[in-house]
């Protein structure tokens, strides 16, 4: 007997999310993936060399589970709990994205063009691929943190700056994708 699985519906995560974020407002705890780069960072010694790195790693300790747990849950999460055929993507958007060179999902939730491996052996690829890491670091630190901390963390704590951040992330996504991703790709 073959099981076939689908992907979870928004409201299932959602709740989940919220649960998560209860029990996080409740330990007196908030959540974000990119600080997580800085505990390890100090976890590894960098704090001898930057002074912001040199700070107490221990404290975040149990923000690491929650990249393991990311980490893990992904893994499950794509290999044995979905089933991409269900995911319906405008036929209007499609035409788009396969004007870009961009493969339609095909019972995929990424597009190979995007997304393989074959990535690493295009010098275009990976100058994208480290050009955006750069932007996303240096974004990431210059807005007090990731798109995970700012929307989940911050607007449920009802933070001012974390809207603004939101907001902005929003704008550079619509820019990205409209403008930016058409004349890269």
């Amino acid at each position: 007997m073959e099981l076939i699985y689908h992907t979870w519906s928004w409201y299932i995560s959602g709740l989940i999310i919220g649960l998560v974020m209860l029990s996080l407002i409740y330990f007196g705890k908030t959540f974000g993936m990119s600080s997580n780069l800085r505990t390890l960072c100090s976890l590894a010694g960098a704090g001898k060399k930057v002074s912001f790195f040199n700070w107490d790693w221990k404290s975040q300790r149990w923000n690491l589970a929650v990249v393991a747990g990311a980490m893990l849950g992904g893994f499950v999460a794509t290999h044995y709990l979905s089933d991409a055929s269900n995911v319906s993507i405008n036929p209007k958007t499609i035409e788009q994205l396969q004007a870009m060179n961009i493969d339609a999902p095909q019972g995929k939730l990424m597009p190979d063009a995007m997304f393989s491996n074959d990535i690493f052996q295009s010098p275009k690829g990976m100058l994208i691929l480290i050009i955006g890491g750069l932007l996303i670091g240096f974004g990431s630190r210059y807005a007090g943190g990731c798109t995970s901390g700012h929307a989940i963390s911050g607007l449920s704590n009802l933070q001012l700056p974390s809207l603004k951040a939101v907001i902005g992330f929003f704008i550079g996504g619509l820019i990205m994708s409209h403008f930016i991703l058409p004349l890269i790709a």
